[in-house]
């Protein structure tokens, strides 16, 4: 197995041993900290067990789609604004301090305005997800289209080609390993931005569910959910990361970091 699918595994059982040990140093309320044996009692051990895990499920459901539309704006947008600054470094002098600015607000303080112009469906639920997967991908994909190798498009260029034939045949193959890293980063953060969106704009999905679980003092379902984000998140990091590593493998391309 790939030392990047076992990484998620070991994520997994240092956050369930931090979790056991919190409990019990600080000795959380068994009314309000569940521990793992009771999460699982409430989803496997319980009459109603079906029920929770099939409203928990379905809630789930509605977030990852929230979340895969967040991850697909943030990544195309990031990654044709990559391209749109290599070829023309004009814009990026003028386009990326603006791009910072916005990176230095948190998105907390942007969602009513997002809210406000796109409303809270689907339009706002992508914004707020593409706004947290948009620079990452920016930043990598400019490194990792800038670092092809000068020879090669050189080579490129002395065989008629231009600007687009050098992007096309050197520097995007060059850049997979940055721009899978970048997606391999991004997809637990799509899942943060669907749960920020749900939680402020949408009032549904899981994170909805959270919310009205902490109102309601539902405290084995809130625990039961964060298990399924955990869970979700680091399934999400290794699906990428394998993803990642066929690809590079398919291409030919040496890693990076």
């Amino acid at each position: 197995m790939s030392s990047r699918l076992l990484s998620p595994l070991l994520a997994l059982a240092i956050v369930l041993l931090a979790w056991s040990l919190f409990l019990h140093v600080f000795r959380v309320s068994p009314l309000i900290g569940k521990s793992p044996l009771a999460v699982a009692q409430y989803l496997f051990g319980m009459p109603a067990s079906g029920r929770n895990r099939a409203a928990l499920l379905g809630a789930l459901g509605v977030t990852l789609v929230h979340a895969a539309s967040g991850f697909l704006l943030g990544l195309v947008l990031g990654l044709g604004s990559a391209i749109l600054f290599v070829l023309a470094p004009t814009l990026e002098r003028s386009l990326l301090p603006l791009a910072t600015i916005l990176r230095s607000i948190p998105l907390v303080a942007m969602t009513p305005l997002i809210v406000l112009v796109f409303g809270r469906g689907p339009a706002a639920v992508a914004v707020i997800g593409g706004l947290i997967v948009y620079f990452p991908t920016l930043v990598n994909s400019v490194m990792g289209l800038r670092a092809a190798p000068r020879a090669s498009a050189e080579l490129v260029r002395a065989c008629g080609g231009g600007d687009l034939a050098v992007l096309r045949k050197v520097a995007l193959p060059g850049a997979l390993p940055a721009i899978m890293a970048s997606m391999r980063l991004s997809a637990p953060a799509a899942l943060v931005g669907a749960l920020l969106a749900e939680w402020l704009a949408t009032g549904d999905g899981i994170g909805y569910r959270m919310q009205r679980d902490i109102t309601s003092f539902r405290a084995a379902d809130l625990w039961s959910a964060l298990v399924l984000v955990t869970l979700c998140s680091l399934l999400l990091y290794g699906v990428v990361a394998a993803v990642e590593t066929a690809v590079i493998r398919r291409f030919g391309v040496p890693e990076r970091g």
